[in-house]
């Protein structure tokens, strides 16, 4: 049997002698046989991928992948559908691939979506034909609801007009749509902009070394743009490095598929790297502790009972009648969400003429919204509510629904996540520092508490300027002001968006709380940046002596130093501190330390924590 690879490029020689045709006729045919073997003793093999929501690190979904037998030369999927193509039989294997990883997919009862992949071809050749594997799925129990057709995109579409037709049909059976690697195939912002898929997945090629290639950062970005004006939803796929999946979330890509999450398995296993998930400060202006001290979407929790798909609609329209206050109903089934019913959507509908006589006695899910927004109940709702603005804004109207562990757990309103997102930003402006806009002592505290109570490693540190004060006596404080709010512009370059903190304790005080394991080199740059910016706030003449006049308490003239950044850091272990009393008393040491040194320093404490009396501002004076 002649192997595919040899096969491919016999075919691809047009004047290639007869004998080599031959031979590569009779291994196509020797592959093509092999191929219907496969199916017909359903030895296709299923594997599923995790699709994983970067808000939460919950499982979204799960795509389905199949591979060959391991004893044949059709093991891997590329030769599978290569051979499948050039013998015409891509609908019966695409055919076979649905019943395999439906099968599995319905024998693990997995309550997640699961993504199909279907070209293009088998959906507009002919609709009923592909409906066969489709409508496989109800029978073993998956409603359309949690099937996402996945359009591959090996080949470009014939007819564009077909394709649209063909996913009508599917929509309005309750599947949803996802357009296979964007930027990769055959006119895929076409296909985009005219099928509205509600997923897109954008290719590995934009995803790996997005960390370090500005081209796909701002690509990237583009894409969410467009994502959130349209209402699709971006999966990063070939996720495969921390550094990318920093740089991805931080984007606002609400999903991610990779080896960082979890590699292709014979059944659909929940496994993905819990530490990548956990909480993190942000810098930003306030909106750092927001993410954190905001709390989470379970606060916002509706405790509304569902119904099951099956209830008769007049059961539905009882319930409204008889309780005023109710504005939606959520479906589900086994446990798990599927769809929603809102008041004035069904009312207005069963209200029309003849609609009762016609609908009243057919089941909810004939009429249940199936394009619902679901989500985790530890979600914050500062992620939360950059999730609704960026979906359907029908969303914040009717409602979401909130799951635990996957299983149904409640309904939240729109009104009440608005009206939390308003506390909270009242509550940021409150403890931010005015000068800088930057987080003060309470949500400074409450960050290093946080961090404690995780058992999460961190390095504090204590930044302060040295020979501020006579500044601010030559100067004036207007130049002082200028001066500090630089420095906080300056701190907060420094730190990593995604993992770091920086908050502005009060005066010239500040403290950063690292988590990015490059802390120190990060500071180091944070020196001689400072050394290299300072230049602009003093006049040529004391640039030129190295230090600015001024008087001491008996109005004696007396040469200041040009003002200087001390840092001093404390690396915290797990255990180590158990308040942020400890902490920032430990920071302050180290910064007392720092300033004995001259000119703008490091010191990094390594003794034991130190304990006892914590003043509020977490330090000393400034020199």
């Amino acid at each position: 049997m002649v192997p595919l690879s040899s096969l491919s490029h016999a075919a691809a020689r047009r004047q290639a002698p007869a004998a080599s045709q031959e031979e590569a006729g009779r291994g196509l045919a020797d592959l093509g046989a092999a191929l219907r073997g496969i199916l017909g003793e359903d030895r296709l093999k299923p594997a599923f991928q995790p699709i994983v929501d970067l808000a939460t690190g919950e499982i979204h979904a799960f795509e389905g992948l199949i591979r060959g037998p391991s004893d044949s030369l059709l093991q891997s999927p590329a030769s599978l559908f290569k051979v499948a193509g050039l013998t015409g039989q891509l609908f019966d294997l695409e055919r076979a691939c649905c019943r395999t990883l439906a099968t599995a997919f319905a024998a693990s009862g997995a309550p997640w979506k699961l993504f199909l992949n279907l070209s293009p071809g088998s959906l507009t050749a002919s609709v009923q034909r592909a409906l066969v594997p489709l409508r496989r799925l109800e029978e073993l129990g998956l409603d359309p609801g949690r099937i996402v057709i996945e359009l591959t995109e090996a080949l470009p579409v014939q007819d564009l007009g077909d394709l649209a037709r063909a996913i009508g049909v599917f929509r309005q059976m309750g599947f949803a749509i996802a357009l296979d690697d964007l930027g990769e195939g055959f006119s895929s912002l076409r296909l985009w902009s005219e099928l509205r898929p509600e997923y897109v997945k954008v290719d590995m090629h934009f995803i790996q070394g997005v960390s370090r290639d500005p081209v796909k950062h701002q690509f990237l970005r583009s894409l969410c743009d467009i994502a959130a004006k349209t209402g699709a939803r971006v999966v990063g796929e070939g996720v495969e490095f921390e550094a990318d999946f920093a740089v991805i979330q931080e984007l606002g890509l609400p999903f991610g598929q990779g080896y960082l999450f979890g590699r292709p398995e014979p059944e659909p296993v929940p496994r993905t790297p819990a530490h990548l998930f956990r909480r993190r400060g942000r810098v930003q202006d306030g909106s750092a502790w927001l993410r954190d001290a905001g709390g989470t979407a379970a606060r916002l929790t509706l405790d509304i009972a569902p119904v099951d798909p099956g209830t008769p609609n007049l059961a539905i329209e009882r319930r409204f009648l008889e309780d005023r206050e109710l504005q939606s109903i959520p479906v589900v089934r086994d446990g798990v969400p599927v769809g929603l019913i809102n008041r004035h959507v069904f009312m207005d509908l069963l209200f029309r003429p003849f609609s009762r006589e016609i609908h009243g006695k057919r089941p909810v899910e004939s009429l249940m919204d199936r394009n619902i927004l679901v989500l985790d109940h530890r979600t914050s709702l500062h992620d939360l509510s950059r999730l609704i603005v960026e979906s359907d804004r029908r969303h914040i109207l009717h409602g979401f629904i909130l799951t635990r562990d996957g299983v149904y757990a409640g309904m939240g309103s729109g009104h009440d996540l608005m009206r939390e997102i308003t506390q909270m930003q009242i509550r940021s402006a409150r403890y931010a520092n005015p000068l800088t806009g930057l987080p003060g002592n309470v949500p400074i505290n409450e960050h290093l508490d946080d961090l404690l109570r995780q058992g999460l490693p961190f390095t504090a540190a204590y930044c302060d300027l040295d020979h501020f004060k006579p500044y601010n006596d030559v100067y004036g404080y207007r130049e002082g002001d200028e001066v500090i709010h630089w420095t906080g512009e300056l701190l907060s370059s420094a730190c990593r968006p995604d993992l770091d903190f920086v908050g502005h304790v009060g005066g010239d005080d500040f403290i950063l709380v690292f988590r990015s394991p490059d802390w120190r080199e990060r500071c180091e740059g944070l020196l001689a940046a400072f050394e290299a910016g300072r230049t602009r706030f003093f006049g040529a003449a004391d640039l030129a002596r190295g230090g600015y006049l001024g008087e001491d308490r008996r109005h004696q003239p007396v040469l200041h130093p040009l003002v200087s950044l001390s840092i001093g850091a404390v690396e915290v272990r797990p255990g180590a501190f158990h308040t942020h009393h400890e902490v920032a008393a430990a920071a302050a040491v180290a910064k007392k330390e720092a300033k004995r040194l001259e000119g703008s320093s490091l010191f990094v404490e390594r003794r034991a924590p130190v304990t006892g009396f914590f003043q509020e501002r977490c330090g000393t004076q400034s020199a």
